[in-house]
């Protein structure tokens, strides 16, 4: 049994009842992380708000996808990985592609690898990236503000993230042809 309530745009409190409404005009359904994410505006607004500011940065749409796999697929959120891989397909994005974002392996294109370890440098240093790493992104053709922009990404994204495991967010069918369960871990001495 969850604690955590699934709401409508019916049941949800009224400061996010305009953003379900929204969500649900966009996507032809209620995503049940939003529809769990309601319960608290602060979080539901600011977690819109923090993702329409990445989708205006700088980055192209296929970079900001690749940032936003891989903070999914390092935070193991089922959810963020589906819908996202969707997103990627949407965009044309080589099944190649896809596959290594998913498994959290080397990209086959140079520059978006680049931008892959920039991002889990970003979150295994907690933003204090060192020297080379921030000049190898920048080698691969990025400039300084997209480092930045790849902050804000991470920012939104873990949000997110954090909030459906926390909710245990189900996969929506919609989703189903896209699934995702991360790899398993195994631990020394096991």
């Amino acid at each position: 049994m969850s604690v955590f309530t699934a709401h409508t745009a019916e049941t949800a409190p009224a400061a996010t009842r305009r953003s379900i409404e929204g969500v649900s005009a966009r996507f032809g359904w209620l995503p049940t992380p939003v529809a769990l994410m309601a319960d608290s505006p602060q979080l539901l607004t600011g977690f819109l708000t923090a993702s329409a500011g990445f989708e205006q940065t700088d980055l192209a749409p296929l970079d900001r996808e690749v940032v936003i796999l891989t903070v999914s697929t390092s935070h193991e959120c089922h959810f963020c990985v589906a819908l996202h891989t969707g997103k990627l397909t949407q965009l044309g994005a080589t099944p190649e592609l896809i596959a290594a974002l998913r498994a959290g392996s080397v990209l086959p294109e140079p520059r978006l690898e680049a931008l892959r370890r920039f991002t889990l440098a970003v979150l295994d240093h907690r933003g204090a990236v060192p020297d080379h790493e921030l000049d190898d992104f920048l080698t691969a053709g990025y400039q300084p503000r997209h480092a930045l922009d790849v902050v804000l990404g991470v920012g939104a994204y873990t949000m997110s993230t954090f909030a459906n495991r926390l909710t245990r967010a189900p996969l929506d069918p919609p989703l189903a042809a896209h699934a995702w369960a991360p790899a398993a871990r195994t631990c020394a001495g096991s």
